[in-house]
C-alpha cells in the first residue's frame, strides 16, 4: 500500500516453497517503479503518485533457479494505510488473486450538484467537472468470480434509497453478462476473465434512479481497459521459409526475410519479438555462415566458403521470442529456414582425356567422328555446365565442326565438308571447351580444357570424273556417218589404286553417236542435222557414262554438247499454204512469205516465181515481190470462176549454194459480197488439218461411197437372179421331169451329168474343195491348177438361160468391186466336145479392156496405181 504523498511502499510477498528448499527469485512486471528483494519485500524506487497507478496490477513472478519453474501472482496498490501479505501456493504458472476487500474499493461518484443563490433568488443546477479514469482489468484472471472492480456513488443515497445500474457491450449487449452492478451498493463486477485479443476495452454508462424509476443523475461513462498479458506465443507466416544465395557471396550479402506475428499487444513487452538462429544443419565450413536480425527477421551471410559443390542446402531453425526476446518469460515459437547455395560458373569443364581418336571414309559429309566427353561439377543443365566446343587448330579448311549433344554435354566432332583422301590422310585437331557463360572473377580455365583429336582418313574407289563436264564443240551439220568428233575421256581420283576406266553411251536422244569403250574416242554413226527435234537452240547433248573396275565399282557421268552449224540443207516452202479470194479483183492480192528450217545466211531474202506449167498459172495468176521476204499473188485476170486452185510457186533461197523448191498455194476464189468476203457456205478446210488428213478423210469417203455401191449392186443380182429361178422351174411340175434336151454340146454322155439343184441357186458359195458337179464362186485366184475345157461349138441355147447367163457376165464386168484378176463363175467340167465357148471376162467382148481407165490419173497418187493396171495399151 502507498499513500498519495509518495511514501515508501509497504508491501511483502511471501512465497511458500513446501519443503522444496530451492532458490527463488522474484521479478516485477514494472521493473522501473518497482524493485523486489530477495526476500519477497516490495520497494518503490521513486515516488509514485496514485493518479498514474491507480488500477494497474502489479505482476510478481517467482521463479525456482533449480527446476526454472516460475509463478506468479497479481497485486493490487490501493491508498489503504493496510498493509497485505500475498501468499504463492507451490503450484507452477497458477495465479493468485487477492481476497475481495469491498471495503477498499475504489468509488465513482456521480458529480453532484451545488445551489448558488442568483440575484434573482433562483437556484441554478451546474456540473462540476469530473474526469473518470479508465478501469484496468487484466485478462485471463483466474481469481474468484464475480470480482468486484469499482463502485458507482450518488450523493442523493444519503437520504433516500437509489437504484444503480449500467449499459453498453458487455453488460446489456451483446458480448452480456460480462460486467455486473449491485443495484444497491453500486458495485460493478466482472463475471468471467476477458481476453484483450477478442475485445480490447468497454465502454459502459451508469445510470442512478430512484426507487419509481425517475433518473436523479445524469448517466457517466466508464471505460474498462483489458489489460495485456503474455498469453500467445509468436507465430510464423510461414512454417518454412524458403530462401537463395549464390556460392561465394560474400558475408554480408543479403538471403532472405523472415516474419512472425504475436496476437498480443505490440505495444507492450508482450507483442515485442526477438529472432534468432538456433541451430544450422550442415555446420559446413563454420556453424555459423548466417545471422538474423533480431528485429526485422532478415537473414544475411556472415562467413565466405559458400561452395554449392560441397553444400547445397542449408537448414536454419529460426526462433522468435516475445517479452523482447526475455528468455526467463518470454514465449517462443520456432521456424525452418531452407537456404539454397545456388550456382556459379566456379568450375570450368575438363576433358577425359588429352587425346581422342577417329576415323572417317573419305568424301562422306555428315559423319560423327569422335565423341568428346568432359566433366563439370556445376549444376547439370545450366548454361555454367553446358559445354561449348571450339576447334582452335589443325582444321584451316573448315572441315570439321564440334556441336554439343544436349543430354549428354558431349562434344560431337562431325565433318561438314568432303574428305580427299589423296589430299590428305590425317588430321590433328586442337579442342578447346569453354561454357555457355564466362567463368566467375578469379576463376581460370585449367589445362584440361584443352584436348586433341586425331583422325585417320580411310580410302574409298572414288567415281571417275569428266573434265571438263560438260564438254562443247563446234560442228556443221551434216556431217556424214563414222566421222570423228573428238576424245571424251574421264579422270580416276583414285591415284592410289591401279584401276581402268570403261565408256558407255547413256544418253543419246537422236542415236547419233557412239563412243569407243576404252579410248573415248566419240563418232557418229549418222548424219547430223541442225533441223532434229532432238536438236535446242542449235545445241545436241549426249551423255555418257565411265566406269571403273574398282570394288565395288564406281561410275561418273559426262554431257557432251555440240552446236551445230547451219548449211543449206532446206528448200523453203510457200507460207500460208491456204488463202481466199474474190472471183472479181478489186484488187485482191494475197500476201505470201516463205518459211526456211536454215539459218540466215541460208534462209532469205528469198525469191518468187510462178512455175511455167500448167501454163494457165501464168495466164491466171501474177506474182509480185514486196520485200526479201514476201511477195503478193494475185489474179491476172479481170474473172475467175469460183473453185479451188492450187499455184505452183517457185522459191529460192539466198544460200551460198541456192536451193529452190515449188511450193503450191491453194486458193479458194469464191463470190463475194460488197464488203469482200465470201459468200460461199463451204469454206477451206481449215488449215490446222494437213495433206495425209485430206487424203485420208477422201479415203474414207471413196470406201463408203463404193460399200453403198456394192450393195446396190448385190441387191440387182439377187432381184436377177430370183427371176431366173421363177423362169426354170415350174411350180406345179417338177424341175427334173421338165429338163428341155437341147442340140449336141459335145461329149455325148459325158455331158448329160448336171446338177440342176445349182441351176436353182446360181449364188450359192461353195468350198474351195473341187466338186464333181455345180457352179462354185471364186473370190481369189484359185491355187490349184485349173482343168481344160474342151471347146464347144457356137450353139443356139434356150433364151431365158442365155439372158441369166449374160446378166451374170455383165454384173461380173461391170463389178467396181472385182479384183484386177479372173474371179468370175467357173463351171464345172461337163464333158468334152462342147462347141460352147468361153465365159471368161477376159475373152468376152463386154470385158473393161475396152474402157478408157485414164481419168484416175486425175485422183491422186494412190489411184495412178489402179490406172496403171486396167489402162494403157496391150502391152
Amino acid at each position: 500500500s502507498f499513500t498519495d504523498s509518495s511514501l515508501p511502499l509497504s508491501l511483502t510477498v511471501k512465497f511458500v516453497n513446501c519443503g522444496q528448499g530451492g532458490l527463488v527469485r522474484f521479478e516485477c512486471s514494472n521493473p522501473s517503479d518497482f524493485r523486489i528483494g530477495a526476500d519477497g519485500v516490495v520497494y518503490a524506487l521513486r515516488p509514485l503518485a496514485m493518479s498514474r497507478l491507480r488500477g494497474v496490477p502489479l505482476i510478481v513472478v517467482a521463479r525456482d533457479e533449480t527446476s526454472q519453474l516460475q509463478w506468479q501472482t497479481q497485486v493490487t496498490l490501493t491508498t489503504s494505510t493496510h498493509t497485505h501479505t500475498h501468499t504463492l501456493p507451490l503450484h507452477p504458472h497458477s495465479l493468485f488473486t487477492p481476497p475481495s476487500l469491498s471495503q477498499g474499493l475504489e468509488e465513482i461518484w456521480f458529480p453532484s450538484r451545488q445551489s448558488d443563490s442568483s440575484s434573482v433568488g433562483q437556484l441554478k443546477r451546474m456540473k462540476r467537472d469530473w474526469v473518470i479514469p479508465p478501469i484496468n482489468v487484466p485478462e485471463n484472471s483466474r481469481g474468484e468470480f464475480p470480482q468486484e472492480l469499482v463502485r458507482i456513488r450518488s450523493d442523493h443515497d444519503k437520504n433516500r434509497s437509489l437504484r444503480y445500474s449500467v449499459t453498453g457491450p458487455g453488460a446489456d449487449q451483446p458480448p452480456t453478462g460480462i460486467f455486473i452492478i449491485h443495484p444497491i451498493s453500486g458495485e460493478l463486477s466482472v463475471m468471467k476473465p476477458l481476453d484483450r485479443e477478442d475485445i480490447s476495452n468497454f465502454h459502459l454508462r451508469a445510470h442512478a434512479v430512484d426507487l419509481n424509476g425517475n433518473q436523479v443523475e445524469s448517466p457517466i461513462d466508464i471505460v474498462i481497459n483489458v489489460i495485456d498479458m503474455n498469453d500467445n506465443r509468436p507465430e510464423f507466416i510461414h512454417q518454412i521459409w524458403n530462401g537463395s544465395v549464390a556460392e561465394g557471396s560474400k558475408p554480408g550479402t543479403f538471403v532472405m526475410t523472415v516474419t512472425s506475428v504475436d496476437k498480443d499487444d505490440p505495444k507492450t513487452a508482450n507483442g515485442m519479438l526477438r529472432y534468432k538462429i538456433l541451430s544450422q544443419n550442415p555446420e559446413s565450413p563454420t556453424s555459423n555462415m548466417f545471422t538474423i536480425n533480431n528485429k526485422t527477421g532478415g537473414i544475411i551471410t556472415v562467413a565466405a566458403g559458400l561452395d554449392r559443390e560441397k553444400v547445397p542446402q542449408y537448414t536454419l531453425i529460426i526462433q522468435a521470442t516475445d517479452m523482447e526476446g526475455n528468455p526467463m518469460y518470454g514465449l517462443s515459437n520456432t521456424a525452418t529456414a531452407v537456404i539454397k547455395v545456388t550456382d556459379i560458373n566456379d568450375n570450368p569443364p575438363e576433358f577425359t582425356a588429352e587425346t581422342f581418336f577417329g576415323e572417317v571414309p573419305e568424301n562422306r559429309v555428315n559423319v560423327i567422328v569422335a565423341n568428346l566427353t568432359v566433366t563439370d561439377k556445376d549444376q547439370p543443365n545450366t548454361p555454367a555446365w553446358n559445354a561449348v566446343y571450339k576447334i582452335t587448330g589443325g582444321d584451316p579448311t573448315g572441315r570439321f565442326s564440334v556441336p554439343t549433344d544436349p543430354t549428354t554435354n558431349e562434344g560431337l566432332v562431325t565433318v561438314v565438308k568432303p574428305i580427299d583422301y589423296e589430299i590428305s590422310r590425317t588430321y590433328v585437331l586442337t579442342v578447346v571447351a569453354v561454357n555457355d557463360v564466362s567463368l566467375a572473377r578469379g576463376i581460370h580455365s585449367p589445362r584440361q580444357s584443352t584436348a586433341t583429336v586425331s583422325i585417320r582418313v580411310i580410302d574409298v574407289n572414288e567415281s571417275p570424273y569428266f573434265d571438263p563436264n560438260p564438254k562443247l564443240i563446234k560442228l556443221e551439220e551434216g556431217m556424214l556417218a563414222e566421222s570423228s568428233l573428238t576424245t571424251f575421256t574421264a579422270q580416276d581420283p583414285d591415284r592410289f589404286m591401279q584401276q581402268s576406266i570403261r565408256y558407255t553411251r547413256l544418253s543419246d536422244p537422236a542415236n547419233w553417236l557412239r563412243i569407243d569403250p576404252n579410248t573415248g574416242r566419240i563418232t557418229t554413226i549418222a548424219v547430223l542435222d541442225r533441223e532434229s527435234p532432238y536438236v535446242k537452240d542449235n545445241m545436241y547433248s549426249a551423255t555418257f557414262l565411265a566406269t571403273d573396275n574398282g570394288i565395288p565399282p564406281a561410275s561418273g557421268t559426262g554431257t557432251l554438247q555440240i552446236i551445230l552449224l547451219d548449211i543449206n540443207d532446206n528448200a523453203p516452202h510457200v507460207s500460208p499454204q491456204e488463202a481466199e479470194m474474190c472471183e472479181k479483183p478489186e484488187p485482191n492480192g494475197i500476201n505470201i512469205t516463205a518459211l526456211d528450217g536454215d539459218l540466215n545466211p541460208n534462209a532469205g531474202p528469198f525469191a518468187f516465181e510462178l512455175a511455167n506449167r500448167p501454163p494457165e498459172v501464168r495466164r491466171n495468176w501474177t506474182i509480185t515481190r514486196l520485200s526479201g521476204d514476201y511477195a503478193q499473188v494475185s489474179l491476172k485476170i479481170g474473172f475467175l470462176e469460183s473453185g479451188i486452185y492450187e499455184i505452183p510457186i517457185i522459191i529460192t533461197d539466198s544460200g551460198n549454194l541456192p536451193m529452190s523448191n515449188t511450193s503450191y498455194l491453194r486458193v479458194k476464189v469464191c463470190q463475194c459480197d460488197h464488203n469482200g468476203d465470201c459468200t460461199d457456205q463451204q469454206h477451206i478446210i481449215a488449215p490446222g488439218l494437213g495433206t495425209g488428213a485430206i487424203i485420208a478423210i477422201l479415203l474414207c469417203i471413196i470406201i463408203l461411197l463404193i460399200l453403198v455401191l456394192m450393195f446396190v449392186v448385190w441387191m440387182k443380182r439377187r432381184d436377177k437372179e430370183r427371176q431366173a429361178k421363177q423362169l426354170l422351174i415350174d411350180p406345179e411340175d417338177d424341175v427334173r421331169d421338165n429338163i428341155l434336151k437341147y442340140d449336141e454340146e459335145g461329149g455325148g454322155e459325158e455331158d448329160q451329168d448336171y446338177d440342176l439343184s445349182q441351176l436353182q441357186q446360181p449364188d450359192t458359195i461353195e468350198p474351195d474343195t473341187i466338186k464333181p458337179v455345180g457352179i462354185r464362186r471364186m473370190d481369189e485366184r484359185p491355187l490349184h491348177p485349173e482343168p481344160q475345157y474342151p471347146i464347144r461349138s457356137a450353139a443356139p441355147h434356150p433364151g431365158d438361160i442365155g439372158d441369166f447367163i449374160n446378166e451374170g457376165l455383165k454384173a461380173a464386168d461391170n463389178d467396181p468391186t472385182a479384183p484386177p484378176y479372173d474371179s468370175l463363175l467357173v463351171f464345172d467340167y461337163e464333158g468334152s466336145g462342147s462347141t460352147a465357148g468361153s465365159l471368161s471376162s477376159l475373152n468376152s467382148s463386154s470385158s473393161g479392156g475396152d474402157q478408157d481407165y485414164d481419168y484416175l490419173n486425175d485422183w491422186g497418187p494412190r489411184f495412178r496405181k489402179l490406172a496403171d493396171m486396167y489402162g494403157g495399151s496391150d502391152d
